[in-house]
């Protein structure tokens, strides 16, 4: 036990990965409460195609490895598709791609993460301790009661949330990367005062500013720094918590704690014939998954939803596009990386699956491109 909790391989995928989680949190909460999550309607679609998305995937890989129990395991690794990879070829593709299907996938990953993370935090535990995670819901209940009294100050929610909440997962049994979208939830998403406000106040304190004589040194003079101080203070009230945060960590999450898991977790120990390995039932299976059924769940849950009438097509957007954005849905990478090293304790299991997740997003990302930019003009 000692060992796990002194690696550092482990500190980054139940650190670093609570982080990527937290932000994920975040994201969930802004599109819950304002975003294309926000009614039914808004979420229907994607939550339906992120749900067909998860369940095909999953049969179709047990269909490859119902032979052997310890395969069969791995049955959540071709659920999850890689938000920051499959966002990032929409946005290579430019005007190509029609803004609404960027807002449909970034709707249906999110979506997608969720189920992701209810997964693990069921099928992929092991012993759990209650009384830690009776530390952990008790400090939650604090951040939640912090929320409603009007507190803002990050300070409070990290400080509370790191020793409270997530240590206590550390040691309860069930991954702590659950905890970062717990905390995350907890997050004030209102502004302290309203737009109006914050118009009317900002209008009197840039013309107070105009008011002021120029200062012949470089340096403002004191008053002009002190009304700049009181406009940091307004823009910080008119400016909700949870949309800071996420302004803040989301290039961190990308751009630092995405790169750091990859170096930890993407090397493949090639032992033997790599055509072996990618043939291997379980490498078969995520392959299958990820590029067939995240194609299959995706695309029947849609014209299913809309056949039904309980949603349409985001504007623009047609079958043909959902099934490029169904494709790209199949880029696994980091979350299928993170789900593998969770569902195998065999590493030569750990490895296989790897290079299936490498294959299948080989695949998805091509196809997915060919489907999306096939006819289109470049200049449009």
């Amino acid at each position: 036990m000692k060992d796990k909790y002194m690696s550092l391989h482990h500190w980054v995928n139940d650190g670093f990965m609570a982080l990527f989680f937290f932000t994920i949190g975040l994201e969930i909460k802004r599109e819950v409460m304002g975003g294309e999550l926000s009614s039914v309607k808004k979420a229907a679609l994607p939550v339906m195609a992120a749900i067909g998305g998860m369940l095909i995937p999953a049969f179709i890989y047990i269909l490859f490895t119902a032979n052997n129990p310890d395969y069969s395991l791995g049955w959540g690794i071709p659920m999850a598709t890689d938000i920051a990879f499959a966002l990032g070829i929409l946005a290579l593709l430019g005007s190509r791609v029609n803004i609404n299907l960027k807002i449909f996938l970034t709707a249906l990953a999110i979506a997608d993460d969720l189920g992701a993370i209810l997964v693990i935090a069921i099928f992929y535990t092991d012993t759990i301790n209650y009384l830690q995670i009776g530390i952990a819901f008790a400090a939650i209940i604090i951040l939640i009661a912090g929320n409603r009294m009007g507190i803002r100050s990050t300070f409070f929610y990290g400080f509370i949330g790191l020793i409270g909440v997530w240590l206590a997962f550390i040691f309860s049994g069930i991954h702590a990367t659950i905890a970062g979208v717990l905390i995350a939830l907890t997050i004030p998403a209102k502004a302290k005062i309203s737009e109006t406000e914050f118009v009317s106040t900002l209008s009197k304190l840039v013309s107070q500013f105009g008011k002021e004589k120029i200062n012949d040194s470089k340096l403002l003079t004191k008053e002009q720094a002190h009304l700049i101080g009181k406009i940091e203070m307004l823009s910080n009230d008119a400016h909700t918590p949870l949309q800071r945060l996420e302004h803040i960590l989301h290039p961190i999450s990308a751009f630092i704690v995405i790169p750091v898991f990859a170096l930890f977790n993407a090397g493949v120990r090639i032992e033997g014939n790599i055509v072996t390995m990618i043939f291997h039932p379980v490498s078969l299976g995520i392959i299958a998954g990820l590029v067939l059924g995240k194609f299959l769940g995706i695309s029947i849950f849609s014209h299913l939803i809309v056949k039904m009438k309980v949603a349409v097509l985001p504007e623009g957007v047609n079958f043909r596009d959902i099934y490029g954005v169904a494709l790209l849905a199949g880029i696994g990478f980091t979350m299928s990386i993170f789900i593998s090293d969770l569902a195998f304790s065999d590493q030569q299991l750990v490895q296989v699956a790897k290079v299936g997740i490498f294959t299948a997003s080989i695949i998805a990302a091509v196809l997915g491109v060919i489907i999306l930019t096939a006819g289109k003009d470049p200049g449009k």
